[in-house]
């Protein structure tokens, strides 16, 4: 039997190199796109070009104790590195943003050891994308793969040059599709591709490649607690790149979608208080005055479901898309309000790469009412008038174990809309208790700090 089972294992093991030749066979991608991967060489100014400026304005007393033998120490520059990929024969390359942001001087160098001073053309921080130009002929090119053409579980392949180590061939999978990562100012347009591929400091700004050899992706982040890899990085998708770089080559700058709205996801306590199906769509907390939203007739309230023919599953979806669509281009939205579908024709509007993102609004106005384990009173005029607020009530106290504590109300949050019901005064909300019914569960859009948000307050069943 022992016998049996040695020679059962040998057979396996025989066997399985056949099952080999099904895996994907590198070589021939890298031996045609690696000449078009660059690695980009970065001077930075110093970290304290006003040092000496600075060391004259202290008072004398106590410029003495920055004194040095032979006067201050000179600020040295800094050097960064990272990969890139040229798109046109003429030298137009790709790379991040963050990698020569800042930059005093940046080189260009190809596999074959040519170097070339590169010129920064545009950059987009939103994206994390920028464009260089060297002055090069008949250059070796990278193409853009379709937009559509990503799914989850396909090969894909990197190269770069992390720690320095030039032009470094890894390999994965895609692992997820529009990951979410907002960046430090909020900004959230980048649908992210995740892979497992081993991305290191230095790949940013590298091409990520398809089995055909096309880019379907620049990498850019990557999920660490070491400084290296784990299996978690990030690369922005090809739909992205085609529309960042493209208007930074015909207008040094980018421009992008805005509809002037702050949206929330929808729970489970959400979509049953809204009507819907299941949890979906995102929640428009707050229209700005006079945005796009706002003269399309969008509602603090409406559930986007879908914009522009594109599903709207999470509120992270909407940036996304709308960030994509050209200022002044016309599209649809399907909204959910008050439990039905309408659709809705709404105008994109713009937003460049130097403005901020803003929603400022206006609501309702006026004392002491108990409902649902919150006391609330009139919101004085001063807070009102500081925070663009029309009326609500101050919550002012949350009875432990009710269901405004169970749904999350905080002691200072202004609620401004109850139901369906904008609430102007406490005596709003004497109606709109009225009609409540057991077991069900009704929104609730709070001011909570200067932020919009709705929550879901489940009804008691009756007893």
């Amino acid at each position: 039997m022992m016998i049996r089972s040695v020679f059962l294992c040998l057979a396996v093991l025989v066997a399985s190199p056949q099952s080999f030749a099904d895996l994907p066979d590198f070589t021939e991608i890298v031996g045609e796109a690696s000449p078009a991967v660059v690695k980009i060489l970065v001077e930075y100014e110093s970290e304290n070009p006003r040092y000496q400026e600075q060391l004259e304005e202290l008072p004398e007393y106590l410029r003495r104790f920055f004194d040095f033998r032979g006067g201050p120490p000179v600020p040295r520059e800094r050097a960064g590195m990272g990969s890139g990929f040229i798109i046109s024969e003429d030298g137009y390359v790709v790379t991040n943003n963050h990698v020569v942001e800042n930059a005093r001087q940046v080189v260009v160098r190809l596999p074959d050891r040519q170097e070339f001073d590169a010129e920064v053309i545009g950059t987009d921080p939103r994206s994390d994308l920028a464009v260089l130009k060297i002055a090069g002929q008949n250059l070796p090119t990278l193409s853009l793969a379709e937009d559509r053409d990503v799914k989850v579980g396909q090969w894909v392949l990197a190269i770069g040059s992390p720690f320095s180590l030039d032009f470094s061939v890894t390999a994965g999978i895609v692992s997820a599709l529009g990951r979410s990562l907002p960046t430090a100012t909020g900004d959230n347009y980048v649908p992210f591709i995740q892979t497992d591929v081993a991305i290191n400091p230095g790949n940013s700004g590298g091409p990520l490649f398809n089995l055909e050899g096309e880019v379907i992706g620049v990498n850019s982040q990557i999920f660490t607690r070491s400084g290296g890899s784990i299996g978690l990085s990030f690369a922005i998708p090809v739909s992205v790149v085609r529309n960042v770089v493209t208007q930074i080559q015909d207008t040094g700058g980018v421009e992008r979608g805005w509809l002037g709205v702050s949206i929330q996801d929808v729970d489970r306590n959400l979509a049953d208080s809204f009507g819907l199906d299941r949890p979906r769509g995102a929640l428009i907390a707050q229209v700005g005055k006079d945005s796009p939203a706002d003269r399309a007739g969008l509602q603090s309230g409406d559930i986007i479901v879908e914009f522009a023919d594109e599903t709207i599953e999470t509120s992270a979806d909407l940036p996304h898309i709308v960030g994509l669509i050209a200022p002044g281009t016309e599209v649809t939205a399907v909204i959910v309000r008050d439990g039905e579908e309408e659709v809705v024709a709404v105008e994109v509007g713009g937003l460049g790469a130097d403005e901020v993102a803003r929603v400022d609004t206006g609501m309702s106005a006026d004392g002491s009412l108990s409902l649902l384990g919150m006391t609330m009173t009139e919101v004085e005029t001063a807070v009102l008038s500081e925070l663009g607020l029309a009326g609500g009530a101050v919550i002012s106290e949350v009875e432990p174990g009710s269901p405004a504590d169970e749904a999350g109300v905080r002691v200072g949050d202004i609620l401004t809309r109850f139901g369906n019901q904008p609430v102007s005064r406490l005596s709003d909300l004497s109606t709109v208790a009225e009609g409540l019914k057991p077991g069900s569960s009704v929104p609730a859009r709070l001011i909570r700090g200067r932020s919009p948000l709705f929550i879901g307050i489940r009804i008691p069943s009756a007893d």
